[in-house]
């Protein structure tokens, strides 16, 4: 009986030992920070093996309370941050950088006229977005279901700021054409969150996560819906989730179950 009870052990533990060697082990690849009012936004990925499984950014609180309530309305408009993403998420999922902006006052149309924050990950290299002056309106043949990109009419104060009276697309200089949810497009609420495609030439260009002040102070965890995007090439993320963390005080923004579209 206790020759038979020692073979089980055995067995079992060969069956563990064998389990834990086959399962594939998870770590994090740092990429940049930067930063942005007064805290360091950092990127990050995590990965599988070769495999990214994640791909985000970590935005402190500090970093969303900094920021000055009385930024003036700039064009284009100013830089909070501009932080590289780690390698293994340029290589599979072709991201290359992030991009933050602090909407002190909001912007057109009526819906974004509230403080917000717009973080743009990128699908073109940091030379390729600031070379974007809006001379070229092609738009893309193709969006997101539910989407559109439409041509807004600046009121007078705006068009005395840009010089311009049409913003073809929405599109702005150093960033890109942004197409948005049609429906929260005409809605006169004021928007929590949401998930904004950008483009240039017509190709995408950016995924946004474009979210209020009063929502990321509430420090509670939320998810926007991300759309299949037609015209990206290789892997896109099919899920965003802004967890909030109490014990860092920070949001880790995360884009996660990739899948293909070639």
């Amino acid at each position: 009986m206790s020759r038979l009870l020692t073979q089980g052990v055995v067995a079992g533990l060969a069956v563990t030992l064998y389990g834990c060697a086959s399962q594939t082990s998870t770590s994090e690849v740092a990429g940049g920070c930067a930063d942005a009012y007064g805290a360091d936004v950092c990127t990050w990925a995590m990965m599988e093996g070769d495999a990214v499984v994640e791909v985000g950014a970590t935005v402190p609180l500090a970093s969303i309370e900094g920021a000055p309530a009385d930024a003036p309305f700039t064009w284009p408009p100013t830089i909070g941050a501009a932080v590289d993403m780690p390698e293994p998420a340029l290589r599979q999922a072709g991201l290359s950088h992030l991009t933050m902006y602090w909407e002190s006052m909001g912007h057109p149309p009526e819906t974004f006229a509230v403080p917000h924050f717009d973080f743009h990950f990128y699908l073109i290299s940091p030379d390729e977005r600031l070379a974007i002056d809006c001379s070229r309106l092609s738009k893309p043949s193709d969006l997101p279901e539910g989407y559109s990109l439409p041509d807004e009419q600046l009121p007078p104060e705006l068009v005395e700021i840009t010089g311009v009276e049409t913003l073809i697309g929405l599109c702005v200089p150093e960033m890109g054409m942004h197409s948005l949810v049609a429906v929260e497009m005409e809605s006169a609420e004021p928007f929590d969150g949401t998930m904004v495609v950008g483009y240039y030439e017509g190709t995408p260009i950016f995924l946004e996560p474009m979210i209020s002040r009063s929502l990321l102070l509430e420090r509670r965890s939320f998810d926007l819906t991300l759309p299949a995007v037609p015209g990206i090439r290789g892997e896109q993320p099919t899920v965003f989730r802004g967890d909030y963390d109490a014990g860092q005080d920070a949001y880790r923004f995360t884009f996660s179950e990739f899948s293909r579209d070639d």
